[in-house]
């Protein structure tokens, strides 16, 4: 085990979500296919086997089908670890490999587990794979769960887009008896819009129930005419494909040191004088995966220190696309080296490489505090609108 992840580890009670500890993943699928489509299905299914054969980091793969409804179907997939994973599944070669697959689908439902126990029985049992670790410690959680949208408009429609998006009323935050909205955030940086959501329950019954509110229709409907990539919400395919291709997956999240030994820490942002922000790192090609990982070992870290600026940090990535949610004591620029998440002038000339300084309008100069200051000016996004849900 590297230093790294003997931090990440020692850190897992306050890290509630992490793609970067290494262990092996399982990956869970629940499918509820079209009457009559089995056999297409399956086809489809021992197509993209054969694709999955090349893909990086995957292991193995299992197909069952429910002995109660033959319309349910799961799909069961071990990785060697998250990365591998969320490198290929967010990536366009997925959107398109599965394609035919998702033709034949009514609704879906994807799970993804570190492995943290294995047993086997009997002198037959299969022995772990060579090399491949299990999830050290039991992380603990705070009941919210993290994901957030990304989409471009048409560069001169941003501030018309921003008013859209501001101007919206919120959905009902109740969606059942054990899920509700909590938290969105919206930020946009140039012509970039970030759409961060915190649900306490069921992700996808809290997107499901977004998406049906008239309120919320309406807004997308009124942003269809500036975005760049083309949709049709009365279209299932495009609006599933855009959904798709714009979600941006949390990687990690750290809470604060908890007050109490053994308890938990407030809420994100309970804390009196904490604002929400939100930095955009747009990476070289390749090497978003890298950057999103060298934020997040900085904030593990940082979670070390009760007077750290940074109270609680979500890092959300996509192929090369970055974005890290920070919830901040005092001012963003009080301490800007540590606000940006690289500490050190050795971890800002790491962040320097990976960071693709075009798309920030940056220079690439990190020589000192005053370089530093002026990158995290550059990815400072804008604030929309950050609404939470009333308490109940």
């Amino acid at each position: 085990m590297t230093l790294t992840e003997q931090s990440l580890s020692r850190l897992a009670e306050r890290v509630s979500q992490s793609a970067f500890d290494g262990s092996r993943l399982r990956v869970v699928l629940l499918m509820d296919l079209h009457d009559g489509i089995q056999q297409q299905f399956l086809t489809a299914y021992e197509h993209v086997c054969e694709q999955m054969a090349a893909v990086p980091g995957h292991i193995s793969d299992q197909l069952c089908q429910s002995i109660e409804n033959p319309a349910q179907w799961l799909i069961t997939s071990e990785w060697e670890s998250a990365e591998p994973f969320l490198a290929w599944v967010n990536s366009d070669e997925h959107v398109d490999m599965v394609r035919p697959l998702s033709a034949c689908v009514r609704d879906t439902h994807s799970l993804r587990y570190t492995i943290l126990r294995e047993t086997g029985s009997g002198p037959e049992a299969a022995p772990a794979p060579v090399g491949l670790r299990l999830q050290a410690a039991p992380r603990i959680g705070d009941g919210i769960v993290r994901h957030a949208l990304t989409f471009t408009v048409r560069p001169g429609s941003e501030a018309k887009v921003a008013e859209i998006l501001a101007g919206y009323q919120s959905p009902q935050a109740r969606v059942d008896d054990t899920t509700s909205l909590c938290r969105t955030s919206l930020f946009m940086h140039g012509n970039r819009v970030v759409r961060a959501v915190e649900v306490r329950g069921d992700l996808m019954s809290a997107l499901r129930h977004v998406a049906r509110q008239p309120e919320v229709r309406a807004v997308e409907e009124a942003i269809n005419p500036y975005l760049e990539q083309d949709r049709d919400l009365t279209d299932a395919e495009s609006a599933r494909m855009f959904f798709m291709r714009a979600a941006l997956p949390a990687v990690h999240h750290v809470r604060p040191h908890s007050a109490e030994p053994g308890g938990l820490p407030p809420a994100d942002g309970d804390e009196p004088g904490v604002r929400r922000h939100a930095l955009y790192y747009p990476a070289r090609p390749g090497c978003g995966m890298a950057l999103a990982r060298l934020l997040a070992r900085q904030d593990a870290a940082a979670a070390h220190d009760p007077g750290h600026p940074v109270y609680a940090a979500t890092i959300f990535q996509r192929d090369d696309v970055v974005v890290r949610l920070v919830d901040v004591r005092g001012s963003l620029e009080a301490d800007p080296a540590r606000a940006l998440g690289v500490h050190g002038p050795r971890k800002a000339a790491v962040l320097t490489r990976l960071l693709d300084h075009g798309a920030l309008g940056s220079d690439g100069r990190v020589d000192g505090p005053a370089d530093v200051a002026r990158l995290l000016r550059a990815t400072d996004m804008r604030l929309v609108t950050d609404r939470r849900a009333p308490q109940s």
